[in-house]
């Protein structure tokens, strides 16, 4: 097994087909949430065989993604135990799905405790109804989009490029100030981890496939949203950022990612908006979506 490092653009080579083995829909195995989140937690990575495996720093010592890839799982599961073992630390597998649960399950009987992990679910949408906001269920989306029009007649849907992108930087610090100054119990640090992982998803967008859209009205950025593939059916929904006092950006922006996403994707049928991180304000509004899917998460502890 290779030593654990930090992850650097360049492992998209060989980590991407890794995790597309996987074929997961966990917003885990999405290399730019690997790689952008490293830069404000302590996480590595390594590769044994075909597999991709990733060790996250914590206070209670690490612990490790279900290794990604179409490997031998067995050797990969082993390699991980002997690095927990050497840090004086049982076996702890993070973010494990339902199916990566019944694998370890199958090929370790016995060996794991699993406790599920209700805030890291990721929310799954189907493509074609975030985009067209049918029926009844989703009725008050559409008044919130038909308020926001009546607001702002002249607003228009534009991607994310290299001439407007600063604009999104410029949101985005004018967002962290307000929700810093609102919310000060969310943490410095939380907040400002998020604000260095957007940004240089930003500056970053071609080298990690990053593809994104702002809503721009009376001139000004509004709301802007930004993700990538994870899998070729699936499109993770990694940031969506809009002022808090504008009704209905959160709406229309949504909308009209989920239309850009069906427009230069037609293969790609889900759109994971991620999860919740067990708070309840950001609980009931991914659930006031109807998810499609609600990916479960398991912490599986070997004993």
């Amino acid at each position: 097994m290779e030593t654990f490092r930090c992850p650097e653009m360049t492992d998209r080579a060989w980590a991407v087909p890794l995790l597309l083995a996987e074929n997961s829909l966990g917003c885990e195995y999405n290399f730019n949430n690997i790689y952008l989140w490293s830069r404000a937690y302590p996480q590595k990575i390594a590769r044994q065989g075909d597999r991709l495996l990733v060790e996250i720093e914590g206070s209670l010592g690490a612990s490790y993604l279900f290794p990604a890839g179409s490997g031998p799982l067995a050797p990969a599961i082993e390699a991980l135990r002997e690095e927990a073992q050497a840090q004086g630390n049982p076996l702890t597998l993070v973010c494990v799905t339902a199916a990566q649960r019944e694998q370890l399950e199958q090929a370790f009987p016995g060996r794991f405790v699993f406790e599920e992990d209700r805030n890291g679910w990721d929310y799954v949408y189907d493509v074609n109804r975030l985009a067209d906001l049918g029926g009844k269920k989703l009725h008050a989306k559409r008044n919130h989009i038909h308020r926001f029009d009546e607001a702002h007649p002249d607003w228009m849907f534009e991607p994310i490029t290299p001439d407007n992108l600063h604009e999104c930087v410029e949101l985005e610090r004018a967002w962290y100030a307000q929700r810093e100054e609102d919310e000060p119990e969310q943490g410095e640090d939380t907040l400002s981890e998020e604000t260095v992982a957007l940004i240089e998803s930003l500056y970053h967008m071609d080298t990690l496939e990053m593809e994104g859209g702002l809503i721009r009205a009376e001139g000004k950025v509004l709301a802007f949203s930004l993700g990538s593939l994870t899998t070729p059916e699936c499109f993770d929904v990694h940031f969506e950022k809009a002022p808090g006092n504008v009704q209905g950006a959160y709406a229309v922006i949504n909308r009209e990612m989920a239309r850009m996403v069906r427009a230069r994707h037609p293969e790609v049928k889900w759109l994971n908006r991620e999860d919740d991180l067990g708070l309840e304000g950001l609980r009931k509004a991914k659930l006031s979506y109807y998810p499609d899917i609600l990916v479960e998460k398991f912490t599986a502890r070997e004993v």
